[in-house]
């Protein structure tokens, strides 16, 4: 297995947990940001139903799916800018061993 120096690590694992952060931040807006000020949303609503009533009901999991495809395309690009894909290793290691 081939080893990264650690600048190029350490740069990947601060993009990595910056990421996973800001994931964490939006899942905490939704599930409870709505409920603390549910009577504020309750003037607008979504398909007919209050929004925080719909963001209960299924807004949330909607965003949390989202959050998913939105975080596998995300990483995918952070892993091809550090060389990490199972391609470009391969590559590297057919280089090395030539």
């Amino acid at each position: 297995m081939r080893k990264i120096d650690r600048a190029t690590a350490n740069a990947y694992f601060r993009i990595r947990t910056t990421l996973i952060v800001i994931y964490l931040l939006i899942g905490f807006l939704v599930s409870f940001g709505v409920v603390f000020f549910a009577r504020d949303l309750s003037s607008f609503s979504v398909m007919g139903v209050p929004f925080h009533y719909y963001m209960g009901s299924q807004g949330a999991i909607v965003t949390f799916i989202i959050l998913l495809f939105v975080n596998a395309k995300v990483n995918d690009v952070v892993d091809k800018k550090f060389g990490i894909t199972p391609e470009q290793i391969e590559q590297k290691d057919k280089v090395v061993n030539q």
